[in-house]
């Protein structure tokens, strides 16, 4: 995806997440999150929004207190007022940062600091929407009610599987070496993930590619299902093995 691509669904992340929250109440219980009502979702969020505005536009002091973000936004007296702001300054920031931006990046295989940024947080945003739908309905959310582009979905995977899986911090281990095929169904990338004693390691093929169907464990569905289902925000993905399924929503956590 291009950067507007990421810009555009970042900005349509922060109305829907925004909207979802103020449907639900700040008070409601998030299922996605067990521990968290929605105040603390918004919070969150909007701290991750300054937290990252300030790393792209050169502001450490604010970037090496994260904790400050988030008690602000808890003592705000209007805590949807406080996120928005939040996600319009980011956006900002972004849309301004320069092509060859020289600000942290943390993730395997990632791209320059701005289109970093900008994907990080589209998905980041786009994910905590799906928690505040989940807290709208009272369960886990769908696809359908979602509404996800399936190119954004499939760029979301991408970035889950290539990036925040191999670190040395993922918790995704077997013993046994078992091939995991994350084939969408409608789009063309598909990705095989190699999980043994180390880091998970991903590769990107498309659908067609004859080293999928060597895959003992196949995960399917579209785009969309996959998307929030290997982010733990969905129950629709299709697999020929649950437990290998089960590990993976038991195991596969994005830790910072």
């Amino acid at each position: 995806m291009r950067l507007e691509d990421h810009l555009a669904g970042l900005s349509d992340a922060i109305d829907h997440l925004a909207a979802r929250a103020e449907q639900a109440g700040l008070d409601a219980p998030v299922p996605t999150c067990p521990d968290w009502t929605v105040r603390d979702l918004v919070t969150h969020q909007g701290m991750v929004h300054r937290w990252a505005t300030a790393l792209v536009v050169g502001d450490d002091a604010v970037a090496a207190d994260p904790a400050a973000l988030e008690a602000a936004g808890l003592a705000s007296t209007d805590p949807l007022s406080w996120f928005r702001m939040g996600g319009a300054r980011l956006l900002q920031a972004l849309e301004q940062a320069p092509a060859d931006l020289d600000a942290l990046v943390f993730l395997k295989n990632a791209p320059p600091a701005r289109q970093f940024w900008a994907r990080r947080q589209c998905h980041e945003t786009t994910i905590h929407a799906a928690d505040a739908l989940s807290a709208r309905t009272s369960r886990m959310p769908s696809a359908h009610l979602a509404n996800l582009d399936a190119p954004l979905a499939a760029d979301g995977i991408d970035e889950l599987l290539t990036g925040f899986l191999p670190r040395s911090k993922s918790r995704l281990r077997s013993d046994d070496t078992v091939r995991i095929a994350v084939c969408p169904s409608d789009v063309e990338q598909a990705w095989l993930v190699t999980v043994s004693e180390g880091p998970p390691v991903s590769t990107r093929h498309t659908r067609e590619d004859v080293e999928l169907r060597d895959a003992e464990v196949t995960f399917s569905g579209t785009a969309a299902e996959l998307y929030l289902g290997l982010w733990n925000r969905g129950d629709e993905i299709t697999t020929n093995d649950a437990d290998e399924l089960a590990r993976w929503r038991a195991l596969a956590r994005v830790q910072w």
